[in-house]
């Protein structure tokens, strides 16, 4: 199937987690099927439930990082399914 936007480009089909995704490699452009939106809210839903679930468990700033003890990192945020998704 040829790019809509580049009119001489064929989409690339990527599958990410599960979900079919046409890409354009020239313009970056993504197009979705019938339902693979549907799909990524879905999942996008469930990891944020669960990152929820976590976070109320999750320790204080405080706790992630002492001010005083130098050889400790920041606590690293984990990435969502979206950047996960479209990275």
């Amino acid at each position: 199937m040829k790019c809509p936007v580049c009119k001489e480009t064929n989409l690339v089909l990527s599958e990410r987690q599960g979900i079919e995704i046409d890409y354009c490699p020239d313009c970056r452009g993504v197009w979705l099927d019938r339902g693979e939106l549907d799909k990524i809210i879905e999942k996008s839903a469930a990891s944020v439930a669960a990152a929820a679930a976590v976070a109320t468990v999750a320790p204080t700033r405080e706790e992630r990082y002492d001010r005083h003890d130098e050889s400790r990192k920041p606590y690293k945020r984990r990435k969502s399914f979206l950047e996960e998704l479209f990275d």
